[in-house]
């Protein structure tokens, strides 16, 4: 197989505990979902989670690790992006302050890194030069507290940053607390500062973890990572504030197995939403109400394999691509675009330990 220069690049962040190199770069092909291999990024120890600047010039990735530059904290990379030989060349990297980034996004901007430290229980932000580069953190809030799960959320554990579509406010899912966390975000400085109200909580035991918003931005998903559930809120754009409308289950009826769910998405039309679940190691489906925004269980897939982490779209808006971390494997899934169903196209690329992917579409 090869696909052409002009085909989307899917950059894959992996863990590096085993047989990875690093960041895996490949093209896709439109037309069957399959994924050839082009390039690795090697030197990151475990470069999980990837951002791409809004240019498409650069991507950014968490390294994952307890200790870097002789401190408790984690690590941020810096690449520049060759779209038309898909190489990926280091420009620097700087601490994320505190330990365990798991999770990171650029804002609308162009101008900021935000991330999320997972052992660390903190966020940070860090300006991007020009040139795509990091500079030193000029933000960190580090989170306090606990809730009723004594093996998991003993303390903070921020888990995700997103940003709302108008870039005027992060949301932080925190598992330890069972909080998200709302700030407003200054575009011009980087500023975080908590919004009113601060937070919204989430039922007790439930541990949040990533968080969707809506095409039409009234709506926002946050899937529970413990809880194995979704929590769908209004979304107040003009002070931040979630409202829950919903909560809703990710697992068929009868499933007795120990699950933990990993990522969420709303599909670009915003007529479904999905969900990767780990034990059940499926892709939960949901149908969205175009007035209401509740969401129905339309089905589950099988993943095809163990351990379902991060997914995501293909920009064509008809193929997913899911990673399974504990069988190193990229399985591609054709997408009913009447019924939000997947099919699967029988493509799988062997990836080690695979956690994200994220697609540029050059095409």
């Amino acid at each position: 197989m090869t696909t052409s220069n002009t085909a989307p690049l899917a950059f894959i962040g992996t863990y590096t505990h085993s047989t990875s190199e690093g960041i895996y770069v490949h093209r896709f092909d439109r037309d069957t979902g399959a994924l050839e291999p082009v390039s690795v990024a090697s030197g990151a120890d475990n470069p999980s989670f990837l951002a791409l600047h809004p240019s498409g010039r650069f991507i950014y990735a968490t390294s994952e690790v307890e200790e870097f530059e002789g401190e408790s904290q984690g690590a941020l990379y810096a690449y520049s992006v060759d779209a038309e030989s898909g190489e990926l060349s280091f420009i620097n990297r700087q601490g994320s302050v505190g330990p365990g980034p798991c999770h990171l996004v650029v804002d609308g901007s162009g101008r900021y890194l935000l991330a999320a430290n997972y052992h660390g229980g903190s966020i940070c932000v860090l300006p991007i030069r020009e040139d795509g580069g990091l500079e030193a953190a000029c933000e960190f809030i580090q989170h306090e507290g606990s809730s009723v799960n004594p093996r998991r959320q003993g303390e903070a554990h921020a888990h995700s940053i997103n940003l709302d579509p108008e870039n005027r406010f992060a949301y932080v899912p925190d598992l330890g607390v069972d909080r998200v966390f709302i700030y407003r975000f200054d575009q011009d400085s980087g500023k975080l500062t908590p919004a009113d109200p601060a937070f919204v909580e989430v039922n007790p035991g439930f541990g949040p973890r990533h968080f969707a918003f809506h095409p039409n931005g009234r709506w926002a998903y946050l899937n529970n990572e413990l809880g194995s559930a979704v929590t769908a809120f209004e979304h107040d754009a003009e002070t931040g504030a979630l409202t829950e409308f919903q909560t809703i289950g990710t697992l068929p009826a009868g499933f007795s197995g120990t699950n933990t769910t990993a990522h969420i998405l709303v599909h670009p039309d915003g007529r479904f939403l999905y969900v990767s679940n780990r034990g059940h190691d499926s892709i939960a489906i949901f149908a969205v109400d175009g007035e209401t925004g509740r969401l129905t269980a339309v089905g589950h897939q099988s993943t095809g394999g163990r351990t379902p982490r991060n997914f995501e779209i293909d920009p064509s808006g008809t193929l997913l691509v899911a990673e399974n971390q504990n069988s190193d494997s990229v399985v591609t899934f054709r997408i009913d675009l009447e019924s939000g169903l997947l099919d699967p196209t029988g493509q799988v690329t062997r990836v080690p330990m695979p956690v994200c992917v994220k697609f540029l579409n050059k095409g």
